[in-house]
């Protein structure tokens, strides 16, 4: 059984967070909505922050964060350990994230893109797979910076 994909969104990507779990839905995934659930004002990187944690708690193996631009989503998931997270406006980028990054999560933006793009967009994300060869060692010698900057060197 495949896991959950895990979304969440701020304040100004609430509809389309919810068109893109209900088209991921209607094609038989199970989606965790991790929020926001209203339109108030929020902080993107909390929501960011609950994905990226329940990734690594092993909830899921994937993500999709939106916000206004996407860009605050990406940035807050990828200071996350772990994490690879890819601002995608284009199911070309969405591609070859997966393809040659093994991204794991999807950062969208809501005043950038529209809904039906979106969906498209988080089509192509969760169905592409990794082809890993010399990707992997690019994705290694990624991890290692991440690691240096953990450890201060």
């Amino acid at each position: 059984m495949n896991k959950p994909i895990l979304v969440a969104c701020d304040h100004a990507a609430l509809e389309m967070k919810k068109e893109v779990i209900k088209h991921l839905e209607d094609q038989g995934y199970t989606c965790v909505d991790f929020g926001t659930h209203t339109s108030a004002s929020c902080n993107y990187p909390d929501y960011a922050e609950k994905v990226c944690r329940a990734i690594n708690d092993g909830e899921g193996d994937m993500g999709i964060l939106i916000c206004g631009t996407g860009i605050g989503m990406s940035m807050a998931a990828n200071k996350c350990r772990g994490i690879r997270a890819a601002l995608c406006s284009d199911t070309f980028s969405a591609r070859f994230t997966r393809l040659h990054n093994n991204a794991n999560v999807l950062c969208m933006g809501a005043r950038t893109i529209g809904a039906g793009l979106a969906c498209d967009i988080a089509d192509v994300f969760v169905k592409t797979g990794f082809e890993g060869g010399r990707h992997q060692t690019r994705i290694d010698m990624v991890m290692a910076l991440e690691e240096k900057r953990l450890n201060n060197n």
